[in-house]
């Protein structure tokens, strides 16, 4: 708070409480005392939120994620989950070397850390990062691991997305990036990601549902439309998460690399072919009405497709 608030809070105050036998003083009229006090609120800066960048698995969104890395002033942070159920080892195997994480340690310990546990050291880390970033004049980006939350076993709704605990520390911008969902369940069994039960198109189809709900008003951006006109959607993916733009990302991405690089590797941003699609599939496409409604959802036919060009 600054000091002339402090000062015009301060008189508020002494106004009520003067001694009754105290000599009458000139003061300022309560009104007017009031009105310095919203003037100085109105004219602090907003706090820095931590922006957050939320997509599934092979929907294009580590192509953006680099992108947007080489962003003046952006540190971005690649597939964060502190929740995450996968990347943990069986209890009767050893644990890789990890010595810089905490949470992967309490996790793999002989008594493990909770959930709530887990969340409050992500919250106290993040709280650090964030007022570093803030006097470094930095702009933090966090790149949500979404496929933990809601393509795995685990319940969505059991515990909460990494934007509500962000939401913690600090106020949050987000963004979400989809991608035709065809082409991403392709890349899912290309790359042996099916983390869920059953593995069809179908139950894909009612995750991807649920992804898009929990995050209902975001504002939302298309990987096809980024892979044709790369420029343009980092303009408005920058401005939706309020932080700077410079063109030219394209010649710049070979700087940025970050995990989750599941497609065909490169640091030229362009359309690809899409990938063919087995009998048993379109069949499958054909009969599931939440697939039906995933495109109508995302604004898709199968005449969209752009095909297999970043995870």
């Amino acid at each position: 708070m600054s000091r002339a608030l402090l000062d015009a809070l301060a008189l508020v105050e002494a106004a009520g409480t003067a001694a009754p036998d105290a000599p009458a003083l000139p003061a300022a009229p309560l009104p007017s005392l009031m009105r310095r006090c919203a003037d100085e609120v109105a004219a602090a800066p907003a706090p820095e939120p931590v922006r957050l960048l939320h997509h599934l698995a092979c929907t294009g969104g580590t192509v953006i994620a680099r992108a947007l890395a080489v962003m003046p002033g952006v540190t971005l942070l690649s597939e964060i989950d502190p929740l995450s159920p996968l990347g943990l080892p069986a209890r009767d195997e050893t644990p890789p070397f990890r010595p810089h994480d905490l949470i992967f340690a309490g996790r793999v310990a002989v008594r493990p850390i909770s959930d709530r546990q887990a969340s409050a050291i992500f919250t106290a880390g993040l709280k650090v990062l964030q007022a570093d970033m803030v006097a470094e004049g930095r702009h933090l980006v966090l790149r949500d691991h979404a496929h933990s939350r809601f393509c795995t076993d685990a319940a969505p709704a059991a515990r909460p997305g990494v934007e509500t605990l962000a939401a913690q520390v600090a106020p949050v911008r987000r963004a979400v990036t989809v991608r035709h969902p065809m082409d991403s369940f392709l890349s899912l069994q290309a790359n042996g990601w099916m983390h869920f039960d059953p593995p069809t198109l179908d139950a894909y189809a009612a995750r991807y549902h649920a992804f898009l709900d929990a995050h209902e008003g975001v504002t939302r951006l298309r990987y096809e439309d980024f892979a044709a006109d790369p420029e343009a959607v980092l303009k408005r993916l920058c401005a939706t998460l309020e932080l700077p733009y410079r063109p030219g990302a394209d010649a710049r991405l070979a700087l940025a690399r970050v995990s989750g690089d599941s497609g065909r590797r490169g640091d030229r941003i362009a359309p690809r072919p899409p990938k063919p699609v087995p009998d048993t599939l379109a069949e499958a496409a054909r009969d599931s009405a939440g697939y039906a409604a995933l495109l109508a959802r995302l604004g898709y036919d199968d005449g969209d497709r752009e095909g297999d060009r970043h995870g």
